[in-house]
């Protein structure tokens, strides 16, 4: 155990710092601090020695120069277990400094305004704080270092078991966590630098940080070892940062479901389900209430709903929980529900199943389009999210006979919820539910003939969408013999003329996007 008699205090993010300040106080250690962070301190009636008397050293150049002093950097490297250092130490008048408190100033916050010019974000590079942070991480066996306001609470409840020690295990934690933190904040900073004079709006430079939330049972199977790694911080609403409320540990395979019913729902303005096995919907509708949205999206395929992810776009209340517990007792088993948010006795209805998993997203507007980041072996392949919408008006229309106005609206729905679907994907819908959904097929003809077997006599005055052209009539001939009345196609195929007349042979309306919607 080591007891703590000095900390130095230098902080931007100032969060819970007097409560741990006053702990040390309690156990009479002194405190060292500088600037802003010696001014909070000392406003909150918490005494401190200002490093400057400290060093006898004035900060200076512009607060360039604050902690970067021997007797700083001598009372946090010195090993006072080695009589050479101990004599040193004493020697140039450096007593041991026991603990760090210090976090960062907000360097990728500065960067991120619009209109940071690069002298702005050269001032924004913190010196003092990660040779501070540094030198403490890499004598922990002397010294403790918090990096992060999350740590006081555990930090203080130590420091009360072992009156005012820690133990090397937590300083050795904390270590590892600072080298963490300085690792982060020079990545983005080179990443920053790396790419200021690119054109590309990629840049040369890509760095990514990730901290392990939990590991996992078992990987995609069970002879896969794997583990759930996330941001530093929520970008937004998400599954990733979603908050459980019920059920055992989320499985990989759950993770990725609930991802993709999340984001399929958040593409929905009016309340929305989503159905998915395997990464697929395998059911999607939009209507006036969610338990309207559940029972439309259920209908598509209650077979392959048994097992299944559901996503919502709106706070669940118990009229839709008991219209998701009516399914359950009808055999559809559902595994798991993400949603914005629920009403208590939703989720208490909702989590009379132990064994279903409930998440809560918090509200989902404002929701921003994020880059995507795929993984290949050696490398990493990244894109903007297809968040490409199309209206009535951009709509080419290429056959004699035109869509209706509620054809339309249909078709509209069918090419937003296509774009969530694996390629090569055909999905049937009436009005704004889907009834047939043929997915991640390597022929578009076989995809045709699965959304139709699917759809069954539902199949009869649907709308059909393709994600991509169809290179043969032969997709088109299928659709005018279930009885398909709509199609929307992106276009663009050396046979779209041969494609329209057969369309026009079954009096199919036909529009083209002139946009295509692979997922692969």
């Amino acid at each position: 155990m080591k007891k703590i008699t000095r900390a130095l205090i230098s902080t931007y993010d100032k969060s819970d710092l007097l409560e741990m300040a006053n702990t040390l106080v309690r156990y009479e250690v002194e405190i060292l601090s500088t600037g802003g962070t010696a001014r909070h301190l000392r406003e909150n009636g918490i005494d401190i020695i200002d490093v400057s008397d400290y060093t006898g050293f004035p900060e200076m150049l512009d607060g360039r120069v604050k902690t970067l002093h021997p007797k700083i950097h001598g009372g946090l490297l010195a090993q006072w277990n080695n009589a050479e250092h101990a004599s040193q130490a004493k020697d140039n008048r450096i007593a041991p400094i026991d603990m760090v408190i210090c976090n960062l100033y907000p360097f990728e916050a500065t960067v991120a305004k619009p209109d940071v010019t690069l002298e702005e974000a050269i001032e924004n590079i913190d010196i003092g704080g990660p040779t501070m942070i540094r030198a403490a991480a890499k004598n922990y066996q002397h010294v403790a270092v918090l990096t992060n306001p999350n740590q006081y609470k555990h930090i203080i409840t130590e420091l009360d078991a072992d009156n005012g020690c820690l133990s090397q295990e937590r300083r050795f934690e904390l270590a590892k966590m600072a080298f963490q933190h300085t690792a982060q904040y020079d990545n983005v900073i080179s990443t920053y630098l790396a790419n200021l004079d690119s054109d590309d709006e990629f840049g040369d430079v890509l760095t990514q940080h990730y901290q392990k939330g939990e590991s996992l049972k078992y990987g995609e199977n069970p002879h896969q070892r794997a583990a759930f790694y996330r941001t530093e911080s929520s970008p937004g609403p998400c599954a990733a940062w979603a908050k459980q409320l019920n059920g055992p540990p989320l499985s990989f395979n759950n993770i990725l479901d609930l991802d993709a019913a999340l984001e399929i729902v958040k593409d929905f303005k009016t309340p929305t389900c989503a159905i998915i096995k395997h990464n697929n919907p395998c059911g999607l509708a939009t209507a006036g209430n969610l338990q309207d949205a559940f029972n439309n999206a259920l209908e598509c395929d209650r077979t392959s709903a048994f097992g299944s992810i559901v996503g919502l776009n709106r706070k669940v209340t118990i009229q839709t929980a008991n219209t998701i517990r009516d399914a359950a007792r009808s055999g559809v088993k559902i595994e798991a529900v993400i949603a914005p948010s629920y009403t208590e006795k939703a989720l208490r209805a909702l989590s009379r199943v132990e064994s279903r998993r409930i998440l809560e997203t918090g509200s989902l507007s404002g929701s921003k389009p994020m880059l995507q980041v795929r993984n290949v072996i050696g490398g990493v392949l990244v894109q903007e999210q297809d968040v490409h919408n199309i209206a009535k008006s951009d709509l080419q229309f290429v056959t004699k006979r035109q869509p209706t106005d509620e054809e339309i609206e249909s078709l509209l729905f069918a090419w937003k919820a296509c774009k969530h679907v694996k390629s090569n994907c055909i999905l049937l819908a009436q009005g704004t539910q889907t009834v047939g959904i043929g997915a991640g097929q390597m022929s578009r003809v076989d995809a045709a003939i699965i959304a139709v077997r699917k759809a069954g006599e539902k199949v009869k005055d649907a709308v059909l969408a393709s994600d991509a052209f169809f290179p043969f009539p032969d997709g088109v001939e299928i659709a005018g013999d279930a009885g398909i009345r709509a199609i929307i196609q992106p276009g663009g195929s050396v046979n779209d003329e041969s494609v329209i007349e057969t369309a026009d042979a079954y009096g199919i309306a036909m529009v083209f996007t002139g946009v295509r919607h692979f997922r692969h």
